[in-house]
C-alpha cells in the first residue's frame, strides 16, 4: 500500500509499505481523508522542537523512524479483529489518535494523558498513521460517524476537537464574549465551538487578508491586528469592557500580549497554539486585572463526540477553508501552509 513516511527533517517520501492486519480488539480501516496539522509542520520543518526524540524508539510503543504521518483522519472499516463486537465492516469513523500514555506519571494520575511525557499518538510515535491507504487502530479509538456526517467531515473532527477543548478550558458561558487570535484551522474550530455554545460576541484577529475573508464569509467579525485598531474593535464589541476570554490560536508573541490587553478584569486567556519562539512577557498585566493564562492540549473522548454531534446538527460549514489534494501533493501543501497560505488541507489517501 502507499504511505507518506517521514524519514527526517524535510524528508517525507511516498513509499510502498506492507498492508497491516488487525489483531485482537482492533479494526482495519480503508483511509479516506487525512488532514495536515500544525504539528505535522513541526515534524517536517523543526523535528528538534518536538517533546520527544525521533531518533530513538518510543519507550512504550517501540516506534521509530521512518514513521507514517497523519493523525487527523477518517476511514471505512474493512476488517475487524478477534473480540470486536461493537464495530462492523462498513462502518464509517473518525480516529481518536491518542494511543498510549504511561498511566503512572503526575499528568496521567490527574487525567491528562496528552500531557504525559511518554504520550504516543498515531501519526507521530506509534506505528501507523492516516497518510496511508490502510491503518489498524484499536476499536475503542474509532468514533463512529452518524448519518449526515461523511468521511470528509470525519477527517476534520480531530482539529475541530482541539478548538472545542480550548473553549472548554476557557470556561466561557453562553452570552459571553471572546477574542480568537489566529484564523487557521484551530482558530476556525474555536470560532465554531464558541458558536455552538451560544457565544455570539466573538472577534477574530488575523493579519492574513485571505484568512480574514474566509472568516467574514462564514459570518465572523474580523479585524486586522497589524493595520487596524484591535483595542478599538474589542471595545466596540464589548461596550468598552473587554472580552471574557481570549484564545491564542496563532502561536505568536504579539497575539499573547494583545489578547491579554483585550481581557476584561477576571478574564482568561487560553493558549492552544504551539510557539516556536520565546517571547517577552510582563506579568503585571495578570496581577492588575486578576486575569489568567491556561494551556489547552488535545481533547477528551467526550469532546470528540461533541464535535461529531455538532457536525450532525449542521454547526460546521467548510465553505472556503477546506481544500482537497491527492496524497502526492503533500510536499507542496506543507510548504504552502508553512508560508501561511491556505486553510485546512485534506489529502485524499485513495
Amino acid at each position: 500500500m502507499k504511505a507518506a513516511r517521514f524519514h527526517g527533517k524535510e524528508d517525507l517520501r511516498i513509499e510502498e509499505v506492507p498492508e497491516p492486519s488487525p489483531g485482537p480488539g482492533q479494526v482495519k480501516l480503508r483511509n479516506a481523508f487525512a488532514g495536515i496539522c500544525g504539528s505535522d509542520l513541526h515534524f517536517y520543518f523543526y523535528p528538534e522542537s518536538l517533546p520527544f526524540d525521533l531518533d530513538q524508539p518510543h519507550p512504550l510503543t517501540g516506534a521509530a523512524l521512518p514513521q507514517i504521518l497523519g493523525h487527523e483522519f477518517s476511514g471505512t472499516v474493512v476488517e475487524v479483529g478477534e473480540g470486536v463486537t461493537d464495530v462492523q465492516v462498513g462502518d464509517l469513523g473518525a480516529v481518536y489518535p491518542l494511543a498510549v500514555s504511561c498511566g503512572e506519571c503526575g499528568a496521567c494520575r490527574k487525567g491528562l494523558p496528552f500531557s504525559c511525557r511518554l504520550m504516543g499518538s498515531l501519526g507521530s510515535n506509534v506505528e501507523g498513521g492516516g497518510l496511508s491507504e490502510f491503518t489498524v487502530v484499536d476499536a475503542s479509538k474509532l468514533h463512529l460517524l452518524p448519518d449526515g456526517v461523511d468521511l470528509r467531515a470525519g477527517a476534520l473532527v480531530e482539529p475541530m476537537a482541539v478548538g472545542w477543548h480550548a473553549v472548554s478550558r476557557s470556561g466561557v458561558q453562553a452570552g459571553g464574549s471572546a477574542l480568537v487570535a489566529g484564523a487557521g484551522p484551530v482558530g476556525i474550530g474555536t470560532w465554531f465551538a464558541l458558536k455552538a455554545r451560544g457565544v455570539e460576541k466573538v472577534l477574530v484577529s488575523e493579519p492574513s487578508a485571505d484568512r480574514r475573508a474566509v472568516m467574514a464569509a462564514l459570518g465572523a467579525r474580523v479585524v486586522d491586528p497589524v493595520h487596524e485598531d484591535l483595542a478599538a474593535a474589542v471595545a466596540a464589541l464589548t461596550d468598552g469592557d473587554g472580552v471574557d476570554i481570549a484564545v491564542d490560536a496563532a502561536g505568536a508573541g504579539p497575539a499573547i500580549t494583545s489578547a491579554l490587553a483585550a481581557l476584561v478584569p477576571g478574564g482568561r486567556l487560553v493558549v492552544v497554539a504551539l510557539h516556536e519562539h520565546p517571547m517577552d512577557f510582563r506579568p503585571t498585566q495578570l496581577m492588575m486585572g486578576e486575569t489568567e493564562i491556561v494551556g489547552a492540549v488535545g481533547y477528551r473522548p467526550e469532546e470528540f463526540d461533541a464535535v461529531i454531534t455538532a457536525m450532525a446538527d449542521g454547526v460546521y460549514d467548510t465553505t472556503g477553508w477546506v481544500q482537497e489534494l491527492p496524497l502526492e501533493g503533500i510536499g507542496d501543501a506543507l510548504h504552502a501552509l508553512r508560508g501561511g497560505v491556505g486553510g485546512k488541507v485534506l489529502l485524499k489517501v485513495r
